[in-house]
């Protein structure tokens, strides 16, 4: 019955229903606990094809199957003799812990012990009489079943001995059967910033012992030495086909210091190779020193027949699995840890120096370095991938520049150190690897580890050795080599720029790096990788004459990626084509050129002032990718053209560094109105990621001096910016949000610059228009809701009274500023009140709004001084007391008990400048008090007589707080943020005198409430001029 079983499902791939399932998996539980022994291999074979992606139908059989007293425990322990039983039950709880997306995971208790349960297997994998194939398989039983733990979501190790428990055995059966390799890993990894304590048992050669103990895979006797080739695993053939690249003596070695007692060990690798391999794994021979590991293998040289010479190749591909295996659920632990833990075991999977003198110990790079099988390097760079993935914030504190002569090396040195290696590992890697697979990997992850090191804080260098090494590889025939290789020059370019170093290889001649020597220099390419000739013009590796022109290099990569993206390719079809689709296309797989094109906009981004010299043919390239049919090179066309915009509008800002006749003329043009006509044309575009990069690049545009006061472009533009704010896509909505903030941005700079003739000039219809939409998207979600927002304060502000007085505009300012005090008001996110406060103070500028009259003022003061008390963000209350100090008569601040509010509600603020949960939030204190006080000292200079008593009131009462804040205001210098207005110390002091002078000229007042306001503002005046005497500004 069982056999059947396991014959319909795993061999007929027969599905079992619910039905079937209920009534089978318990006759199969009931056959285990009845039958004789000798049936529970077979009916185990049964339970796992039964519960094989059947996880989430199973949860009623846990308890027979994994409780205290579960079957599958009981088979799987240490203590089981049979180990055939006990490897089939552990397949079983693999498959039972496979996940299915979407549906509900076993419950914590079983995922807990079935993790425990593997973690044991691999503690105590092989008893003496087992051979070391079953041994393989049950290891990799236990390694899928962890991967498919990890997988399901966050697991929950609490403890810290849990975790380190965990990556102490994925540490070892990473390197199981490692050739020439044995190490022996702590039982527990803990977090450490130094390499623990890990040993290397001899191997059999340094002990002199036999290579084969008594026991040996299939029990048979070693047979003296065939001259024929034994049989090659895959892997191995792969890699036999390879040619032998040097590598520095010093690479990272197998081994360590000698091992404690409470270890894991790893006793497969040297058993299985003769003790010449060994030898030369192992570095001693020297005729081989110089060569990666797995590199080295010889079949020849076995000491085993055909037959047997086939098993231990099946026995070495078994252990490259559970290598694999390894790596996998290690991938997985990575992707599931928070990464402020992982990051407290960097020194035990990641080497701080190369082993110089002595061996080093294990790292992934030593796998990417020498282990023999493609896949399991592969899977190595993979992990280090994922590690370095996001470690920008850790990596930052390493730092090499300062020669750290001291007792001791500080964390920062031995970070850098680690960096260090790790560039000089993978650029081995680089050189060494010639599977498209890993290599494509390996870029990656150089990739990767570009993206987050802080070269400024390291000795330069680093990025030229890269930068030489990965540039031949653009011509490599295998297309995902080709777009790794643009992802690491991009990533390059992109990295904390401008960088220094960076800038000198942009001005190396192209020939730089080709053929250079040292560590730089890449291996020579083979007949069949050179497949790209350079070309008479336009070539991929530059001309001939800029090759001997030193002028900079970026000719070398401009004419690189323009090439890519604009020319015919040069074979009918490369490798790899068929799997992208290109192999009839004209041009370079997509791929390729979409990453060339984000190549280009990161340059233009990063170094516009090399790039500006050849922008006319960036314009040019970006243009004829918006014309193309294929929607991802018209997006990328779109974004380079915004990083083009964005460019020159930086150029022209007032406080550009760029003097004016270096800087790009904005003259309109035909390659602009090109440019322009191209993305109002790509708006209407039916792919959503084309229209939000034409609608964003509109909103570059836009900012251009030339264009911004051409009246028939801003309306065609806002026009266009309207249309995709109604689209369905929320990124298409997100990107015209923020360009109709732009937009509207111009608006207010052209009222300022060009006066009325502008605002009579543009359009009633298209302004209550925008109005409208602004208002609409302010009820979106928050990234849509912060720009708009932004965008009807704008709007508000440009309003000139004979719009507010026609009727058709009254419901719609009326609307327009309940979205904004509602959103003030709100539990949106920080950046959107924010906005919404600026919005309110951006409206106040207005004269013409009634803020004295209108129904709807005392709502917006009091959403304003609500904020200003209350908000947990700083940078908020600081924008909300901002907008309290816009309005610039008393009249506008409303009737006395209004007045009143709004001063009681910021004296409390300004108590409660300092209490806060969040302790970012106290690096802004400073500068929410300084806005509290400049707004305190304007109000105070507008007081009438009615709102007298409610300032004496205040000062009676907290006089010695203000006292304490407003002395500290008026003598402190400017505040280093920008969240607050900037005043000097000489203008503070000026505006206290004013409102000392108003406050004196009030009548009206009663006497002794005069009296106490003015010398309580005279106590402060003269306590500030002593404290500033070499700028003391006397009293009129």
């Amino acid at each position: 019955m069982c056999q059947l079983i396991h014959h319909l499902l795993n061999r007929l791939q027969v599905t079992v229903d619910e039905q079937s399932l209920d009534l089978l998996l318990p006759y199969c539980i009931r056959a285990l606990q009845q039958c004789n022994s000798w049936t529970h291999v077979e009916i185990l074979q049964a339970v796992a094809a039964l519960v094989y992606n059947n996880g989430p139908r199973c949860q009623k059989f846990l308890p027979d199957l994994l409780g205290k007293k579960g079957i599958l425990l009981q088979l799987s322990a240490p203590t089981q003799p049979d180990v055939d039983l006990r490897r089939a039950a552990v397949y079983c709880m693999a498959n039972l812990c496979l996940g299915i997306p979407g549906q509900p995971y076993m419950e914590e208790q079983y995922k807990t012990v079935s993790l425990q349960t593997f973690l044991v297997v691999m503690r105590n994998p092989k008893s003496p009489e087992v051979d070391d194939v079953t041994v393989c398989k049950l290891l990799q039983n236990a390694l899928k079943g962890i991967h498919s733990i990890l997988n399901a979501g966050r697991i929950n190790l609490t403890q810290t001995d849990q975790l380190g428990t965990l990556l102490a055995a994925l540490k070892t059966y990473m390197f199981y059967g490692f050739p020439g390799v044995n190490i022996e890993v702590p039982v527990v990894l803990y977090p450490a910033p130094l390499p623990q304590y890990e040993g290397s048992s001899p191997t059999k050669e340094q002990t002199g012992g036999t290579t084969n103990s008594s026991k040996q895979v299939g029990q048979k006797k070693k047979k003296s030495r065939s001259k024929n080739k034994k049989e090659l695993s895959e892997d191995q053939k792969e890699d036999r086909r390879e040619t032998a690249q040097p590598e520095p003596l010093h690479g990272p070695e197998s081994g360590g210091q000698s091992g404690g007692d409470s270890t894991f060990s790893l006793l497969q690798g040297p058993k299985n190779y003769s003790d010449k391999t060994v030898s030369s794994l192992d570095g001693k021979d020297p005729s081989n020193s110089f060569c990666p590991s797995w590199k080295k293998i010889n079949s020849s040289d076995s000491e085993y027949s055909d037959t047997e010479g086939g098993i231990q190749s099946k026995l070495r591909s078994l252990q490259a699995k559970v290598r694999q295996g390894a790596l996998a659920s290690f991938l997985s632990t990575v992707k599931s840890l928070e990464k402020k833990v992982l990051y407290g075991y960097w020194s035990s999977f990641i080497a701080d120096a190369p082993g110089i003198g002595g061996p080093q110990a294990v790292s992934l790079m030593t796998i990417a370095l020498k282990d023999p099988s493609p896949k399991v390097r592969a899977g190595a760079l993979q992990v280090l991938s994922a590690i370095l993935e996001g470690s920008k914030q850790f990596l930052s504190v390493a730092e090499d520049t300062n020669d750290h002569r001291r007792a001791f090396t500080p964390f920062s040195a031995t970070l850098a150190s680690s960096i260090r290696e790790l560039h000089r590992c993978l650029l081995i890697a680089l050189v060494a690897e010639s599977s498209p697979q890993t290599l494509t990997q390996i870029i990656k992850c150089l990739a990767n580890l570009v993206t987050n090191v802080p070269y400024n804080r390291l000795k330069p260098g680093l990025l030229t050795r890269v930068w030489n090494q990965i540039k031949p590889y653009n011509r490599r025939k295998d297309v995902n080599v080709r777009v790794c290789t643009l992802t690491l020059l991009g990533a390059i370019i992109s990295v904390q720029a401008p960088l220094p170093e960076v800038q000198l290889l942009l001005q190396q001649p192209s020939s730089s790096g080709l053929s250079s020597s040292g560590s730089g220099t890449p291996h020579r390419l083979s007949d069949t990788d050179s497949w790209r000739k350079p070309q008479q013009a336009g070539n991929r590796d530059g001309d001939k004459e800029n090759s001997e022109n030193p002028q900079f290099e970026l000719g070398w990569l401009l004419q690189l990626c323009i090439s890519i993206i604009t020319l015919p390719k040069q074979e009918p079809h490369s490798d790899s084509d068929t799997n992208t689709g290109a192999a009839n296309s004209l041009y370079e797989p997509s791929p390729v050129r979409v990453e060339a094109l984000q190549v280009l906009a990161l340059l233009v981004k990063g170094y516009f002032t090399m790039a500006q010299t050849s922008l006319l043919e960036l314009g040019e390239v970006a243009c004829k990718c918006m014309e193309e049919p294929d929607p991802s090179i018209q997006l990328h066309g779109a974004r380079l053209l915004e990083e083009i915009g964005s460019g020159i509008v930086q150029q022209h800002k007032l406080d550009s560094p760029t003097p004016l006749s270096q800087r790009v003329p904005v003259s309109q043009n035909e390659k602009q109105i090109l440019c322009i006509t191209m993305l109002l044309g790509l708006n209407h575009s039916e792919h959503p990621l084309v229209k939000a990069a034409a609608v964003r690049a509109l909103g570059v545009y836009i900012l251009f001096p030339s264009l911004r006061q051409d009246v028939m472009f801003v309306a065609d533009t806002a026009n266009a910016i309207l249309t995709s704010l109604d689209d369905k896509s929320l990124n298409v909505r997100t990107k015209a949000a923020w360009s109709l903030g732009n937009l509207t941005d111009t608006l207010i700079a052209n009222m300022e610059s060009l006066g009325l003739g502008f605002q009579e000039e543009f359009s009633d219809v298209l302004l209550l228009k925008m109005l409208k939409s602004a208002t609409h998207a302010s009820n979106d979600k928050d990234k849509v809701k912060s720009n708009a927002v932004r965008a009807l304060g704008n709007l508000l502000h440009f309003l000139q009274p004979h719009h507010i007085s026609k009727p058709q505009f009254q419901p719609g300012i009326e609307e327009s500023i309940q979205a904004l005090i509602r959103t003030v008001q709100s539990e949106a996110t920080m950046k959107v009140r924010w906005n919404a406060c600026y919005a309110l103070g951006n409206m106040f500028k207005n004269p013409a709004i009634p803020l004295d009259a209108a129904p709807w003022a005392a709502q917006a003061f009091s959403a304003l001084t609500s904020v200003v008390k209350t908000c947990k963000n700083f940078k908020v209350r600081i924008k909300s007391a901002t907008a309290l100090s816009i309005p610039n008569s008393r009249e506008r601040y409303g009737d006395r008990k209004q007045f009143s509010e709004i001063w009681c509600a910021l004296v409390l603020a300004l108590e409660k400048s300092e209490e806060t949960e969040d302790f970012l939030e106290f690096k802004y204190c400073a500068s929410l008090r300084t806005q509290i006080c400049q707004t305190l000292l304007h109000l105070l200079h507008l007081i009438t007589a009615e709102d007298h008593s409610c300032v004496s009131k205040t000062i009676s009462e907290k006089g010695d707080l203000i006292r304490t804040f407003v002395q500290r205001f008026l003598t402190s210098g400017v505040e280093a943020d920008e969240t607050a207005t900037q005043t000097d110390p000489q203008d503070r002091v000026r505006m206290l005198q004013r409102a000392f002078q108003h406050v004196h000229g009030l009548q009206e007042v009663p006497a002794e409430e005069k009296e106490l306001v003015i010398k309580y503002l005279d106590g402060i005046l003269k306590h500030c001029t002593e404290s500033t005497e070499p700028q003391s500004v006397t009293r009129e």
